[in-house]
């Protein structure tokens, strides 16, 4: 007889935005003649940037020739890409991380699910609440928690992002190994200064910790004083594993790519106490389980980096920053204090009510779709996340509406 990892039945029925289609897909249903508008969901809808589509033509066509064909590339990614996001996503901000310490793949999903793959069953957990519920659920799969109760997992020590703190949470009183931050954050949109940073690497160096750091969002950075990377805080290199995504920052969440960095020097302990570096298993585990990215993706990656590609991609973040700035003006006009939409493109409005009943609401009396905040944690309720991520008409027309079912 098999059995299931039971460890999958301590998850909640449904995911988040499973949960979200599912209420969607029903009042569409019943609705028909009612034209929806999605602020939910962060999926990009503008194209791609032209260099990245010219990139990829010009790939496709090497692919058509035998002289020029590519076949399984190298699991890491390709150096010219490597190479690439070294000098213009580090060096140029003055942080020293090789080619060789990067690894290209399809998406930071993935990677900020797997990666605690390496990591031994029993460390202590530190995740922030509010959260992208990919960093709770996967440990959830690999055993890592208790059952929930209360809305939150047994075993996690939750690191609470609320008003009061200004939606970053300071380093907690007890230990941990493993830490997840996400700045520019995702739900809430906030940023954490370099000082805050440098707290969060101290805290992991005094406790012999890894920090997580989701920098997916980083392109939409305005602010001078807001750090691109962790490792602009130094130290980081020898307690930060750091993930970056083209997916928001052009337009690749349906073409699939981007990156984790995992320094050399970042060190684990076995049980012998042993250190063991955190690159090999890492480079081990993506040896094993990967055949990485797509010579033609890869290629239209690289793109981002040429004269053309960063202007290009440049305007797109604008653009969705453009987006935000008339949704917190938006918000603003109807009294809901809301952080975000500066430096990122979500919105997290404080809505003063149950989560979900605001998502019916916008869904039925304005046709437009929200996140409820309560998808991401026990101190989401009472929020929503809007996203910037949409056409101005749409956008316009949405706060229209919203406008509208909320006089």
């Amino acid at each position: 007889m098999i059995r299931i990892n039971e460890n999958y039945a301590k998850l909640n029925a449904s995911y988040l935005f499973a949960d979200i289609a599912r209420r969607v897909g029903a009042y569409a249903s019943a609705h028909p003649d009612k034209a929806l508008i999605r602020l939910g969901i962060g999926d990009v809808t503008e194209p791609l940037p032209a260099a990245c589509v010219e990139a990829l033509h010009a790939a496709a066509d090497e692919m058509s020739n035998r002289a020029t064909f590519k076949g399984y590339g190298p699991e890491q990614g390709y150096a010219f890409l490597r190479e690439l996001i070294s000098r213009h996503d580090y060096a140029d901000r003055g942080c020293r991380i090789e080619p060789d310490e990067i690894f290209i793949s399809d998406g930071a999903k993935s990677d900020t699910g797997n990666i605690q793959e390496i990591f031994a069953a029993d460390i202590r957990l530190a995740i922030p609440d509010p959260v992208y519920p990919v960093y709770v659920d996967t440990n959830v799969m690999a055993g890592r928690t208790g059952p929930a109760a209360d809305g939150r997992f047994e075993g996690i020590l939750y690191l609470e992002s609320t008003a009061s703190n200004g939606y970053v949470p300071g380093v907690p009183d007890a230990p941990a190994d493993l830490v997840y931050l996400c700045f520019p954050n995702n739900p809430t949109g906030a940023v954490a200064t370099k000082a805050q940073l440098a707290e969060w690497v101290a805290y992991a160096k005094r406790n012999r910790a890894v920090i997580l750091f989701d920098s997916a969002y980083e392109a939409y950075i305005r602010d001078p004083a807001v750090a691109h990377s962790i490792y602009e805080v130094e130290g980081a290199r020898d307690v930060a594993i750091e993930f970056r995504s083209f997916s928001k920052t052009a337009g690749f969440t349906g073409t699939r790519c981007a990156y984790t960095v995992v320094p050399k020097t970042l060190m684990a302990w076995d049980s012998a106490g042993r250190p063991q570096a955190l690159h090999s298993l890492w480079n081990r585990r993506q040896t094993t389980k990967t055949n990485g990215v797509s010579y033609p993706v890869q290629r239209a990656a690289a793109a981002t980096y040429t004269e053309a590609g960063m202007s290009q991609t440049r305007g797109l973040t604008d653009f969705y920053l453009g987006n935000a700035r008339l949704i917190r003006a938006a918000m603003a006009r109807l009294g809901l204090a809301c952080v975000g939409g500066e430096n990122a493109p979500y919105i997290w409005v404080n809505v003063g009510r149950d989560s979900w009943e605001f998502f019916d609401l916008l869904l039925e009396k304005a046709q437009v779709v929200c996140t409820p905040g309560a998808g991401f944690g026990r101190c989401g309720e009472g929020h929503v996340r809007i996203s910037a991520f949409n056409s101005r008409e749409n956008v316009e027309t949405a706060l229209g509406r919203i406008g509208a079912a909320l006089r």
